[in-house]
């Protein structure tokens, strides 16, 4: 099928080199004559130039590099891009953007993002808004349910974006859309993104229920309760009317939590099996953002005396050092 180029003279550019910023290269690419590409360091500049793939991460992605123009340095992007898509991890944003000099006035920020910014405990479009003043107007939220491994395989998925305007998010979706991306609009930002952050830490639940040995049946009641408990949590950060059933929410819930492709299952599924917390995140080579969003979802839910079981037992086997069978045994008494 021939590639349809975006008929527009926006620049485009993405901040990461983790597997989810390289299925979005790869997305941007079947629509953008060129696409900016901010990478981790000179190595991985280096190994793409040289290969055309990513060194680390879906290696199997092979790039056209009259496409690309790669770099290591976020203001060489930013000042010659309308739209900047953020996709590194959450625990590393800060330093990404800590060198940012260049003006940011009418530059579209899209979050990829799926966590919470440590150093200020809060989502990425409260930091961006109040770390580089950049208003949600000029912001966008993409969120799943889309694993990037699938996007590398051309298998179809589906994409939400979120921006207050849908002039906005029309643009970022038609930048997307391919034969194999769809793509649906939406005004819930901060809906979209906290559920983004949420479905991480239940998957790790999940995954440490499946290597404490619950079975399917379980899982499904696991499952129906945690987007019970997510429906709480967003009405009470942020009382807009939303159907926590569409797919940027269940949908994202789901797959998440089911997905042999989910880091975040991956790490619940090495405690579940025994692993000590720090072993089993030094096994992964990719950042499971649940577990640093576990710490934050946790203190905000207590400080707002919200009801949330499920986060509650995942931080106190994460930060508690509570043991998982035991915890999961009391849990099972208050599902239902």
């Amino acid at each position: 099928m021939a590639k349809k180029k975006f008929d527009t003279e926006m620049r485009v550019g993405v901040v990461g080199s983790g597997s989810f910023a390289t299925a979005i290269v790869k997305m941007l690419t079947e629509n953008c004559e060129i696409v900016h590409w901010c990478v981790r360091n000179e190595f991985v500049k280096g190994a793409v130039e040289l290969r055309r793939h990513n060194p680390s991460y879906l290696t199997a992605v092979l790039f056209n590099l009259k496409q690309l123009r790669l770099s290591t340095d976020i203001n060489e992007l930013v000042s010659v891009c309308d739209v900047i898509i953020l996709v590194t991890p959450s625990i590393y944003l800060d330093k990404a953007l800590q060198t940012l000099k260049v003006s940011v006035k009418n530059k579209l920020f899209v979050s990829a993002i799926k966590g919470i910014v440590p150093e200020q405990n809060d989502i990425v479009a409260h930091f961006l808004k109040e770390k580089y003043k950049i208003d949600l107007k000029n912001q966008a939220v993409i969120s799943g349910p889309c694993h990037a491994e699938e996007v590398a395989m051309e298998r179809l998925s589906y994409l939400t974006v979120s921006a207050s305007e849908k002039q906005k998010s029309g643009i970022i979706a038609q930048l997307l859309s391919s034969h194999f991306i769809r793509v649906h609009q939406s005004c819930d930002i901060l809906g979209n993104e906290y559920s983004a952050v949420l479905k991480n830490i239940y998957a790790i639940g999940a995954g440490i229920a499946y290597g404490l040995g619950y079975g399917d049946n379980f899982n499904a009641v696991y499952v129906s309760n945690a987007i019970r408990e997510m429906a709480l949590y967003l009405k009470a950060i942020d009382p807009n009317t939303r159907d926590v059933n569409q797919s940027s929410i269940l949908g994202d819930l789901l797959v998440t939590a089911y997905s042999l492709f989910s880091r975040n299952r991956m790490l619940g599924n090495l405690i579940g099996k025994g692993y000590t917390v720090k072993s089993a995140i030094q096994s992964m080579n990719m950042v499971a953002e649940g577990y640093y969003a576990t710490k934050s979802i946790y203190q905000i839910g207590k400080k707002r005396k919200l009801k949330l079981p499920i986060v509650s037992v995942i931080y106190n086997i994460l930060y508690e050092g509570k043991d998982a069978e035991k915890q999961f045994k009391k849990l099972t008494a208050k599902l239902n």
